[in-house]
């Protein structure tokens, strides 16, 4: 530690401190304007707003830059410095427009002209043909830079915070002022819309739309301010909401463990979902006189087959027609479908109420349509299904692939850890048969064939093996069956998988070295990996990767599936799943069901696995399942083959869907429920880092509609269980109970600490970044090596469907596309279903970019806007699966992988025609 004295007082500071953060630390918060106290961001000392003034030096210092050194005697009050800073307050608002008239009158700028007792300027201001104009350009930020101050935040806050490299600086002097690109407006940049430098900037010169827009002025417009966590992707990004009566006005990212403070355009700009008119505020029951279930419903008015009804009406209704069928059918009559949207304790509650109360395990939820084979791989090979470290270990890594996974689109903030890593220097390996943005930062690009990914990790393997560049040491230690993977890898030599895969063999060699050679690497895979019939060979493949090279268990190593919803950990952590009771304990344990019937405190259900989402609806279409309890899924557009999925939704004598919105799939309902949205409700989520967060409430829900717990509650008391939950913590108290990931995790804890990672050690252990430095939960403590053989897909491309479709998600657009297309901003930016094609086979069909194409599968097609995309293989076409109008799910294979019962939605063969030509007979 330092020693130096700060007015007048002795204090103490860290090597890796400056004088600002200490005198912060000690009580005094010295003027700043240039500089951010958040995570990421370095100090500029340009400004000089920050002064001090150290005793036997002739000038004075910025606080922000200086660090301090034993016997330093620092000033931060003397008159010097403080006149020195107020001057350059008093320059810096020359420029500004007046208070009443600024962009931001609560700008961080006007705070800390208040605190130095500056109200206006004595120089003159600038001259009115200098002052630049506007650009109103982008739907969802505003550029005034008559405010700007050159501090500089916000081209750091692009260019080394989220690492897009959008912003910079041009002119000179006086008229030096960020620009976008090549100086083009922001809204025709290739600007990605994160908004980190609007939460960077002092001075209202970078605002949200919204604000400005509404001329408010003033970004402290609100009541009251909410911290919660983000309900999109599974990086659990923790943000501020802002109040104002009864509605969000804007987002802002804080220091949460995943996100540091950083937001994408989904999190800072997509709530408004929650405020749309569109919302379900009542019960609604179909109508006697409705046509018959479908989707051909009024645009104007989708409510026209639904009446109105009371909260006690429609709940009686949902759960007399369950009872009705369990009655009459058996309870195995009766299925449940629970949301990755939704909280831990509503996922909890939603498979309690269906093995409770109907005796089976009939209950699945979204993990089975993302990464359900990752999840196998990792039971059987690990013994554990989550990640064995968070993303944000990678600052630890000196290399790392990502492999099948898109992040700088599905998992944006992520994706900025990943983009720092290679920008000091750490070797990203880049694995994917569409090119993607991470390309730019990527040491080796391997944009293998669609459907090779096992042939390709093989012949990577099967170098080390040869080369002899595996971990013995560690093999020994802490594998089994080895022997068998090295000798099943003898015949994939990277010469002869070279044109399977479609990588030169050489650079396969190389990405083999650069891997087991490091000294800590990760492997992060998406769905790319895991949508596909071979998909658990795929996650095996990557397994045993990294323990052969005995990359697990240590500071900058490990397995990361990047999970795809808000909540998809922790549903499937609370036992939303049909083979698995919370913390992924087997049904077919008599021990471990006499538990939860303990816990529960009723009767012992079913012993046998339960069926699948897809299985559950082939067995709608055979007759044994007549009903369901759909809670926030949306199988109507998110499963494979969804003409076959809405054709089940159809056949079902009795349909209860629970939501936010008149989704595809309650078009087919009997009774629909009116939920809150997730910042209307309180409860814990679990985010891909294995991260217990807390949710908190921020407005209420509209209407009518409640919370998914309470009404889950409701409908369990009408089905005749003595449920007595009065508050989410009660539900979490009960969870821990039966999960010992949970074990210190209590739900005071987390109101305090906002969120811990399992497992925690200790009621003061944060949780564990890294899990199985000792071993692994499976016998005898070893991971398993589990050879794995090369699978062609399903279909194939031949002469009828020449080309390969896959599918995905935008960057601003999520899941079946319910809440993104009801945000402003969200919807503004990527408005219109549309498909990716190489330039060149837009050419060959003669189309131009943005004309309709068909595309066209075995099971169906659909006509679609195509752009121009030099990413995409000149035989495949990329198809997002958000729009309704073009639902990509008319077109994907159902083809199960074998193990973790996954559809192939990565892989089915295609033909792409132009709009105007007839489908063959």
């Amino acid at each position: 530690m330092i020693r130096f004295t700060l007015d007048g007082r002795e204090v103490q500071a860290r090597e890796d401190e400056t004088i600002w953060e200490v005198a912060k630390r000690e009580g005094t918060l010295i003027p700043h304007l240039c500089h951010k106290d958040a995570p990421g961001y370095r100090s500029d000392g340009n400004c000089r707003a920050c002064m001090v003034e150290i005793e036997g030096e002739r000038v004075l210092a910025p606080s922000c830059i200086r660090k301090p050194a034993d016997g330093m005697v620092v000033n931060s009050q003397s008159t010097r410095a403080e006149t020195s800073r107020r001057l350059v307050m008093e320059l810096l608002l020359a420029d500004q427009p007046e208070r009443e008239m600024a962009h931001d009158r609560s700008s961080h700028l006007w705070d800390m002209a208040d605190a130095q007792g500056v109200v206006t300027s004595r120089f003159p201001t600038l001259e009115v043909e200098r002052i630049p104009l506007l650009d109103d350009s982008h739907v969802a930020m505003r550029v005034n830079l008559d405010a700007c101050i050159q501090c500089n935040l916000c081209v750091r806050a692009c260019r080394e915070v989220q690492v897009n490299d959008v912003i910079g600086m041009g002119g000179r002097g006086h008229d030096a002022f960020p620009v976008f690109d090549f100086d083009d407006p922001m809204g025709d940049s290739t600007c990605v819309a994160c908004g980190e430098c609007v939460q960077a900037c002092p001075t209202g010169a970078l605002m949200p739309a919204i604000l400005d827009a509404e001329e408010r002025g003033d970004s402290r417009d609100f009541d009251r301010e909410v911290q919660s966590v983000c309900p999109f992707c599974g990086v659990g990004c923790q943000v501020s909401l802002k109040i104002k009566g009864d509605r969000v006005t804007h987002v802002d990212g804080i220091n949460g463990p995943a996100n540091e403070g950083r937001l994408c355009v989904k999190g800072r700009f997509g709530f408004d979902y929650i405020h749309h008119p569109h919302r379900l505020t009542v019960p609604l029951i179909r109508r006697s006189d409705a046509p018959p279930k479908g989707l051909d419903v009024d645009p104007a008015n989708p409510w026209t087959h639904f009446r109105e009804a009371n909260w006690q009406e429609a709940l009686d209704l949902a759960a007399n027609g369950l009872a009705r069928l369990d009655a009459t059918h058996g309870g195995q009559s009766v299925a449940g479908f629970g949301s990755a949207k939704c909280t831990n304790e509503e996922a909890y509650l939603f498979q309690k109420l269906i093995r409770q109360r109907f005796g089976h395990n009939n209950v699945d939820h979204c993990t089975r349509l993302c990464h359900a084979s990752s999840v196998a791989a990792l039971m059987e090979n690990v013994g554990s299904a989550a990640v064995t470290a968070t993303f944000n270990e990678i600052e630890n890594a000196d290399v790392a692939i990502v492999i099948g996974a898109n992040p700088v689109e599905n998992h944006p903030v992520a994706a900025t850890f990943f983009k720092q890593f290679a920008k000091r220097g750490g070797k990203l390996i880049v694995m994917d048969p569409r090119g993607q943005a991470l390309k730019r930062h990527a040491t080796h690009m391997l944009q293998f064939r669609p459907g090779a990914d096992v042939a390709m990790l093989n012949a990577i393997m099967a170098t080390i093996v040869e080369e002899g560049l595996y971990d013995q040491q560690y093999i020994d230690a802490w594998t089994e069956n080895w022997e068998a993977e090295k000798a099943h890898l003898a015949q994939f030599a990277p010469e002869k998988m070279a044109e399977h895969c479609g990588i030169p063999a050489e650079t396969l060699r190389q990405v083999a070295r650069d891997f087991a050679t490091a000294r800590a690497g990760m492997i992060f895979w998406g769905m790319g990996v895991s949508q596909h019939i071979h998909g658990t060979d795929n996650s095996r493949c990557l397994i045993s990767l990294a323990l052969m090279c005995g990359h697990v268990g240590r500071p900058g190593t490990g397995l990361h599936p990047l999970r795809g919803q808000n909540n998809v950990q922790g549903a499937s952590d609370a036992g939303l799943i049909p083979m698995f009771l919370p913390d992924y304990q087997t049904v077919t344990d008599d021990a471990v069901r006499a538990r939860f019937s303990e816990i529960w405190g009723s009767g012992d259900f079913s012993a046998q696995r339960g069926l699948t989402v897809t299985e559950i609806l082939d067995a709608v279409h055979e007759g044994t399942i007549r009903g369901m309890y759909i809670l926030g899924e949306n199988p109507a557009m998110s499963d494979p083959d969804v003409t076959h999925a809405r054709e089940a939704l159809a056949k079902l004598d009795h349909l209860v869907v629970q939501d936010i919105f008149l989704t595809e799939t309650a078009n087919y309902a009997d009774v629909i429920l009116p939920a809150a949205a997730f910042y209307e409700k309180a409860g814990t989520v679990t985010n891909t880092n294995r991260q217990v967060q807390i949710a908190r409430a921020a407005v209420r829900p509209p209407g009518q509609a409640l919370p998914d717990w309470q009404i889950t509650v409701e409908l369990a008391r009408r089905l005749g269980l003595d449920w007595q939950y009065t508050d989410p913590s009660e539900v979490y108290t009960e969870m821990a109970r039966g999960m010992r990931s949970l074990d210190n995790i209590t739900w005071d804890r987390l109101v305090n600490d906002g969120a811990v990672t399992y497992p925690s050690l200790s009621p003061s252990d944060p949780g564990q970044a890294i899990v199985f430095g000792d071993g692994f939960p499976r016998a005898e403590g070893r991971a398993r090596f589990t050879p794995a053989a090369i699978i062609p897909p399903d279909e194939v491309p031949d002469s009828e469907f020449p080309m390969v479709m896959t599918t995905g998600r935008q960057l601003e657009h999520w899941h079946t596309g319910s809440m993104t297309r009801r945000s402003r901003v969200l919807d503004a930016v990527e408005p219109e279903a549309n498909c990716s094609l190489h330039p060149a086979t837009l050419r060959r069909l003669g189309v131009e970019a943005g004309g309709m194409v068909r595309l066209i599968t075995r099971r169906g097609e659909i006509t679609i806007m195509a752009r121009a995309d030099r990413a995409v293989a000149e035989d495949m076409v990329f198809v997002p699966f958000a729009y309704v109008e073009a639902a990509a799910n008319v077109l994907t294979n159902p083809a199960l992988d074998p193990y973790g019962k996954i559809p192939e939605f990565k892989f089915a063969a295609v033909r792409v025609e132009p709009a105007g030509v007839m489908a063959a007979e």
